[in-house]
């Protein structure tokens, strides 16, 4: 299995007409038959005007196939991407491999989190299993949905989504997992495998499977 989470960037304003269009037109066209849409968001702190949509397949040689066969598609180029396209400044893509399974949450309304570390060369695998390992002490305070190793988009780069009930909720559990000695210890060994983090937190659109 491999994902491909994908972020198009609009003009100012522009992010939520894009989602509408996607899951209007975009969607009804496309279903599940070109990839699985896992998640579909916009972003809400961190870089804006964004959409992110998360998508699953088998592996690289079954995305080749379907994104070759969507691009066949008459309706999905006669009614989607002509009024997609022109709301779409960027695209940029990830391709990871996830490193542990995905885990949507069974609620709704949810507040998400998506975490990228850059790490430093040689050292996202070790990163990604420390991570891995403390994962049972990390989510004493908030559940994780996802964990993945880039291969395409970013190298050494390490991926994490996170599920809140609110950001008041994320503060909270936030404060509290920093001050777990089990949590602090995941990052004592992690810390200095580290280059950059980064982080965005998104809203889930009324289409995402992931709400």
């Amino acid at each position: 299995m491999i994902y491909e989470l994908r972020t198009y960037t609009t003009p100012p304003g522009m992010a939520p007409q894009l989602a509408k269009y996607s899951s209007e037109i975009g969607r009804p066209i496309r279903g599940d038959d070109y990839g699985k849409l896992e998640g579909y968001w916009l972003t809400e702190i961190g870089p804006l005007n964004q959409v992110m949509h998360l998508w699953s397949y088998e592996d690289l040689n079954d995305r080749q196939a379907k994104r070759a066969a969507l691009g066949k598609n008459t309706r999905w180029r006669d009614e989607f991407l002509p009024k997609a396209g022109p709301l779409i400044l960027r695209q940029d893509i990830r391709l990871m491999a996830p490193v542990r399974p995905l885990a949507p949450p069974s609620s709704d309304g949810n507040v998400y989190e998506y975490r990228y570390y850059r790490c430093k060369t040689g050292k996202a695998a070790e990163f990604a299993n420390n991570l891995k390992e403390g994962m049972a002490v990390r989510e004493r305070h908030s559940k994780n949905a996802g964990l993945w190793i880039s291969i395409a988009g970013q190298p050494n780069e390490v991926s994490h989504l996170w599920v809140y009930e609110s950001l008041n909720q994320r503060a909270d559990e936030r404060a509290a997992s920093a001050a777990d000695p089990g949590w602090r210890a995941v990052l004592a060994k992690n810390g200095p495998l580290l280059e950059e983090m980064s982080a965005i937190l998104m809203l889930p659109t009324a289409s995402s499977p992931m709400r």
